[in-house]
């Protein structure tokens, strides 16, 4: 992706979310500059925990139908989990366009809340995984939807109005996309780790390739390993 399409996206999904009334935390808005300097100065935990802004195609080249975009405003980390204690969990916000595709997946540990927040309607293709981690295409998927358990043949749609939620857990393969209109999405889920915890279907990477063809707006989490030092308190 280009460097002048991700800022763009940047400025277009801020106004999107604050269409429904929620305001990012402030260091959402921090300049490369800025974050580098907070990051030597005792915010390395937003670099650390991969905290901001993600915008991805998969490497795939092809944002408008292979995309999604993220913003991940709490995250724990591992050895949280392994002391049993701190933040055990993690929060994003994410937007899905019309057929735009967040392509099939699952996680190895992350169990996770998917949350129509406001817009069109949040469609999700479901499977069970198999014992050999494929996908099972002749089993069918039980799913917990705000208390309510329900039932979907393979590859079932299931279809979320804003308000409504699902749980997805670790074995559950899922794509999703909007319907109707741009989705807001929420999610909340135990530690998330993009690097190691998505497992796709087919071959593709997790963050997508950046073209510098202009100065960044904000940093995303995945410019973290090349722009920000890891010299500064943490």
């Amino acid at each position: 992706m280009k460097r002048s399409t991700v800022n763009d996206i940047l400025a277009e999904s801020d106004a999107f979310i604050r269409s429904h009334g929620l305001v990012l935390p402030p260091f959402a808005y921090w300049t490369p500059d800025e974050m580098k300097r907070h990051t030597a100065n005792g915010s390395a935990m937003i670099r650390d925990h991969m905290l901001g802004w993600d915008i991805t195609d998969y490497g795939q080249g092809d944002f408008e139908n292979l995309g999604l975009f993220l913003f991940t405003v709490r995250n724990g980390s591992a050895a949280n989990v392994q002391a049993g204690m701190g933040m055990l969990y993690a929060e994003k916000l994410l937007i899905s366009d019309v057929d735009q595709i967040s392509p099939m997946h699952h996680h190895i540990l992350k169990t996770e809340d998917i949350i129509n927040r406001g817009g069109g309607t949040l469609v999700l293709e479901l499977f069970k995984r198999a014992e050999d981690g494929s996908i099972d295409d002749t089993a069918g998927v039980r799913v917990r939807c705000d208390g309510t358990w329900r039932t979907l043949p393979a590859g079932g749609l299931l279809k979320l109005a804003p308000g409504e939620s699902v749980t997805l857990e670790p074995d559950i393969w899922h794509a999703f996309w909007g319907e109707g209109g741009k989705v807001l999405i929420g999610e909340v889920s135990n530690v998330n780790d993009d690097r190691t915890d998505n497992i796709f279907r087919e071959s593709i990477g997790r963050f997508s390739d950046i073209e510098e063809d202009e100065a960044p707006r904000h940093l995303l989490v995945s410019d973290y390993d090349t722009w920000l030092t890891r010299d500064g308190a943490r």
